[in-house]
Parts: C-alpha cells; structure tokens; sequence
C-alpha cells in the first residue's frame, strides 16, 4: 500500500490579461481569499462608500444653500409670471380708460366701469393662478432634487455591488481552481494505491 505525501489543499489563483485578481490558500486550518483591486476599480469603490455614507444619513434634508437655491428660482418664475400678466392685462386696462376719458372725460360711466372691473377680476384670477402655479413649482422643484438625490444614490449602489459581484466571482473560480487540483492530486494519490494493490495480488498469484 502506497503513503500518499500530497497535499490536502492546494493554493488557487484567478488571472485576468496576466494580472492577478483573486488568491485563495490556507493558512493554518483556515481557508483565506483576497481579491485584488487595481488603482481604478479602488478609486470607484472608495469613492461610491464614501459617498454613500455622507449622503444617505441627509438624503430627505435640505441645507440652508440648496433652500436658497429653490427661492432664487422660484422668484425668478414669479417675476416671469408677473411680467407676463401685466404685459397681457396693463395695455388692455390703459386703452380702455383712455377711450373712456376721451369719449366721457372720466371713467364713472357704469357701462366702461364694468368693463374695468371684469378686466381687474380676469387679471386677479391670473395672479391666484400664479400663486397656485408657484406651489406646484416649489414641489417639483423638491421632487426632482430628491429624485437626483435617490439616482445617485441607486448608482452608487450598483457600482459597489458590481465591484462585490466581481470580487465574489474572481474568488470563487480561484477556488474553484484549488479545487480541480485538489481533485487531480487525490485521484494521483488513488492510481498509486490502485497500482500498488495490483501489483502484490499479481505477486501472489505467481
């Protein structure tokens, strides 16, 4: 009967265009893996952890700035919507007392006063209107900040899972590796024992 001196376990190894990406060997009676990141892969997956830990503790808050900057706009849209009532409604109003003073010499003729007042009351339901529409816009303006906030959040995520995934995998067939060789020296080992119990029944039989 033949001793075999192989090895229980044997080290593995994953390569990609020559360059190591995954280890396994044993250390003691413990199996270690360790994948290697190249300087580009670090910088991303740094940088994707990170990020993540400084945003999603204040993902639903607003600083002072980004305040600031949903008030800048939103006064810009009120003024732009302000400019365009008057620019609507002042010419009309104008003309009309102008007509009304040059045909009466004042505005107290009851017909043209209604005439006034229903142009006033147009222009009024324009500004509510206005003011409606600036709530609507102070929360799209929320919404589509938190939506930003959200995607980035979804791709940081997904390239730190990636970068786990390629880790996993390239551990995985490194291990794998180990594995086959493993299997390769147990199976040497049993051709030797095979043979050696062949051969001392040969020897008995002759």
């Amino acid at each position: 009967m033949s001793k075999t001196t192989k090895p229980a376990y044997a080290n593995g190894s994953f390569s990609i265009n020559g360059k190591t990406k995954a280890t396994t060997y044993r250390s003691g009676d413990t199996v270690r893996s360790n994948y290697n990141m190249n300087n580009y892969e670090k910088t991303a997956y740094d940088y994707a952890q990170k990020t993540l830990a400084e945003i999603l503790p204040q993902i639903n808050t607003f600083s002072p700035e980004t305040l600031k900057g949903f008030q800048s706009q939103l006064n810009a849209y009120q003024n732009q919507g302000e400019k365009s009532i008057n620019n609507i409604y002042t010419p009309i109003l104008n003309n009309l007392k102008n007509d009304i003073a040059s045909r009466f010499g004042n505005i107290d003729n009851s017909m043209f006063l209604d005439k006034l007042n229903n142009i006033e009351n147009s222009r009024a339901d324009a500004i509510s209107q206005l003011a409606e529409s600036l709530l609507s816009k102070r929360n799209e303006l929320i919404n589509n900040e938190l939506s930003n906030r959200y995607n980035l959040v979804n791709l940081l995520n997904t390239l730190q899972n990636q970068y786990n995934n390629n880790a996993m995998n390239s551990i995985s067939t490194a291990l794998n590796v180990a594995n086959s060789v493993k299997g390769y020296n147990q199976q040497t080992s049993n051709v030797g024992f095979d043979i050696s119990s062949l051969l001392s029944l040969l020897s008995l039989i002759g």
